[in-house]
């Protein structure tokens, strides 16, 4: 049996948007984020971070700088007795052919964490602070949450009302919880 997702993004959702994050040292966890991951592991789902990181395709920083990045946001969060189940990332810069990216909005990055990790994307949760970050929750069936966090205010701004907006990562757990205890309609994308 395939089990659910909790998708989200990095940058902005779970630590601070410090405008291409490429020294370990910038990196630093939004309050209420552990909490947050916490919660919707207790609720049984797969935590899958999937993160666009145009600054290595822009030449801002390498790949090099990106994974002690990655290295130091998992030291964090096992500091604080949390991990995650995978991460995906995608070094394109904008402006490359669409069939061809892997960046967000893409599904790419989301499909090989269905493979890879035996996940159902339909039904799963999609969360960011950016439109790309929740768009793919439309086109594979599942549910969008903005976060206002980074730069999701925004983006919250004339979002279709198939997506919820919410403070942080951790009122997107709170809401989760709810849709999960059928407390709250889920307000869901539609299934492809």
């Amino acid at each position: 049996m395939r089990r659910r997702a909790v998708f989200a993004d990095r940058d902005g959702t779970i630590i601070e948007d410090r405008y291409y994050v490429a020294d370990p040292a910038d990196v630093a966890l939004i309050p209420g984020a552990i909490t947050a991951l916490r919660k919707m592991r207790e609720l049984g789902f797969a935590l899958v971070v999937v993160t666009n990181q145009s600054g290595i395709g822009r030449g801002l920083y390498t790949l090099a700088d990106y994974h002690r990045v990655a290295a130091e946001t998992k030291r964090q969060l096992a500091r604080a007795g949390m991990a995650v189940d995978a991460t995906y990332f995608c070094p394109d810069g904008p402006g490359g052919d669409p069939r061809r990216t892997c960046r967000k909005p893409s599904p790419v990055m989301y499909r090989k964490a269905a493979r890879d990790l035996e996940l159902e994307l339909s039904n799963s949760y999609f969360i960011g602070d950016k439109r790309s970050d929740v768009l793919p929750a439309r086109k594979l069936g599942g549910t969008g949450i903005l976060v206002r966090t980074g730069h999701g205010a925004m983006h919250a701004d004339g979002l279709d009302d198939d997506f919820r907006v919410v403070d942080d990562l951790a009122a997107a757990a709170e809401l989760i919880g709810r849709l999960e205890s059928g407390g709250e309609s889920p307000g869901r994308s539609p299934a492809p």
